[in-house]
């Protein structure tokens, strides 16, 4: 009979207010951090996804770079480099140059305008 009611005693303490707060505070303590740990997660597997994604993005521009170099170790490929940075041209070739027309108009318009189009301007 003892026994019985030392458990009953036991059973009173653990269903007592008290600790049931308790209870319940640890409860909503861990699950607090459960959710700040899964949102931790989904910022992580976000920066993952960033880091695959910049990881993807360098291995093309080495292959360009490698082509590149590989080119450059050519004659034709300095050639055409010379060219293109330079605009230097063989002997015998020629350049041609090719003009916006429209741009020269605008220009000159915007040049001239007299005397009335210079106090509009200024006071734009």
């Amino acid at each position: 009979m003892r026994s019985f009611q030392q458990k009953r005693s036991w059973k009173n303490v653990i269903y007592s207010k008290p600790v049931l707060v308790i209870l319940g505070i640890l409860l909503l303590v861990f699950s607090w951090a459960v959710f700040r740990l899964m949102a931790k997660m989904q910022v992580t597997k976000e920066n993952r996804i960033k880091a695959e994604n910049k990881v993807a993005e360098l291995r093309k521009e080495k292959e360009k770079l490698t082509t590149d170099i590989a080119k450059l170790e050519t004659e034709t490929g300095i050639e055409e480099s010379i060219r293109d940075k330079f605009g230097w041209a063989k002997e015998g070739e020629g350049l041609i140059v090719i003009l916006d027309e429209k741009k020269t108009e605008e220009a000159s318009k915007k040049e001239s305008g007299g005397f009335l189009n210079f106090f509009r301007n200024w006071f734009k």
